[in-house]
């Protein structure tokens, strides 16, 4: 047995050797001499880690065997981590999905800056450097009412940005019953805290008065801070300061107001049949200093925190460091910007930003997509599933009108042998991945952000065409 493992190891070609075969020609044109290399020693060392355990035939030994190896390991390595993903689940502004997806002309802009220099920073008419931000402020000026906007790279950003240069060392009053946790466990406090800001909380988990800010503020006092609770509800016994309530407390002791409005809506959502949210034109109006919120919510554009407000506490964001550690890229600004020109311009936006064209479908195009889809996706899967179209409700999602349910049509997925977790699993394994979700021991496929019956049907071999 030893003698054989022996001659096995004799037999194995060199690095040298197979980097000098034909078949490597093809990979030393694509990748770097280097990485195939080393793509070859490891291939080298599986094959020896295998001959100790007795484990390969002798045609593994072959050069064109171990550079089969060395293209798979280089195919899997060249694999992107993000992968494109079907999203069935019922969650339109799905987080661990990337939340919203652009609309076709901020995917145009992107492409259109990406590949070329920009006058990201250059002011054409002037000759000389300009500020990054400056066609952005003039749409969000535009579109909310607001003196003056800068872009930073998330809400929670601008959250920290606003808090650091309004309050550093200084207290910020805020309501308990507004003291959230946004995902991956990052709090209000928290963000605070990093800001340098001192937290001064007033009222009960439940109910504050305009009396407890009053009795809070003191010459310590910098900021009086409002936030939006758009990713939970307090119900029953309750109260809050309204915002109108704030300014009035925060003139009377010139304290600024900030709030931070979370998703963030610029057009009124109850106009087709979704709660109102608030509109940052309207926080604007009621006399909010500073009111931050998202790109890649309600808005449906790209990650981005945006902040509207009184010019000289804009300025002031602007001219603090932190905001240049902060700030957004070329890709982000110009995808942001062609989204804030379609609410400018567009003459229906529901129909040209696909986050709001999910909120908005009719029940009876949903189902219709459906009764396409169903007999192809059962064709595709055979005799042993058995496929039924049902109604269901669907959600916003990433904190925005945490409990606003929408009406939905599901394809429900049921196998002989297999659970409702095996077939989801299944389904995850197709190329691309199908996401839905499992309820009460049944795979449920989501309609409401499908919008090609194709999608559904699942590829489980081979690469997804282009």
């Amino acid at each position: 047995m030893a003698e054989q493992a022996a001659q096995r190891f004799r037999a194995l070609p060199s690095v040298d050797r197979l980097l000098k075969h034909s078949r490597c020609a093809a990979l030393l044109a694509r990748y770097n001499h280097d990485y195939v290399t080393q793509k070859c020693r490891e291939a080298l060392d599986q094959v020896r880690a295998e001959i100790r355990q007795a484990q390969p035939s002798s045609g593994d030994l072959h050069e064109d065997a171990i550079l089969g190896r060395v293209e798979t390991r280089i195919a899997a390595e060249s694999r992107p981590g993000h992968v494109r993903v079907v999203n069935a689940t019922g969650t339109i502004l799905h987080t661990n999905l990337g939340r919203a997806l652009l609309p076709q002309a901020a995917i145009d802009a992107m492409i259109a800056v990406a590949g070329d220099p920009i006058n990201l920073e250059y002011d054409l008419a002037a000759g000389k450097r300009g500020r990054r931000e400056e066609t952005l402020q003039s749409l969000l000026v535009e579109l909310t009412g607001a003196e003056a906007a800068t872009v930073v790279n998330n809400n929670a950003a601008a959250v920290l940005l606003g808090l650091n240069t309004l309050a550093e060392g200084r207290e910020v009053i805020v309501s308990r019953g507004e003291l959230i946790e946004i995902g991956g466990a990052f709090r209000i406090p928290e963000i605070m805290a990093k800001s340098g800001a001192i937290l001064r909380e007033v009222g009960s988990t439940n109910r504050t008065h305009p009396a407890d800010y009053e009795n809070a503020v003191n010459e310590k006092t910098a900021l009086l801070l409002k936030v939006h609770t758009s990713n939970y509800k307090v119900v029953g016994f309750t109260a809050e300061v309204k915002l109108e309530q704030l300014v009035a407390i925060g003139k009377q002791h010139n304290v600024p107001v900030m709030e931070d409005l979370g998703s963030g809506a610029l057009i009124d959502l109850s106009k087709y049949g979704l709660p109102k949210e608030p509109l940052v034109a309207e926080r604007i109006q009621a006399g909010a200093d500073v009111v931050t919120f998202s790109g890649d919510k309600i808005l449906g554009g790209p990650q981005a925190g945006l902040m509207v407000g009184k010019k000289s506490l804009i300025a002031r964001m602007n001219k603090n460091h932190m905001q240049r550690a902060l700030r957004c890229g070329k890709l982000t600004l110009a995808a942001l910007e062609a989204t804030l020109r379609l609410y400018r311009q567009a003459p229906e936006i529901t129909h040209v930003i696909p986050t709001l064209r999910a909120f908005t479908r009719p029940l009876e195009e949903i189902r219709a997509l459906g009764e396409t889809a169903l007999p192809r996706l059962q064709t595709a899967l055979g005799s042993d599933f058995r496929l039924k179209l049902e109604n269901s409700t669907a959600q916003i999602g990433s904190g925005a009108l945490p409990t606003e349910k929408l009406p939905t049509v599901v394809i429900a997925v049921e196998h002989a042998k297999l659970s409702a977790d095996a077939v989801a699993k299944k389904f995850r394994g197709a190329n691309p991945p199908i996401l839905g979700r499992v309820n009460e021991d049944r795979f449920l496929l989501d309609l409401r952000t499908i919008f090609d019956p194709q999608e559904l049907v699942p590829n489980f071999g081979g690469v997804e065409s282009s």
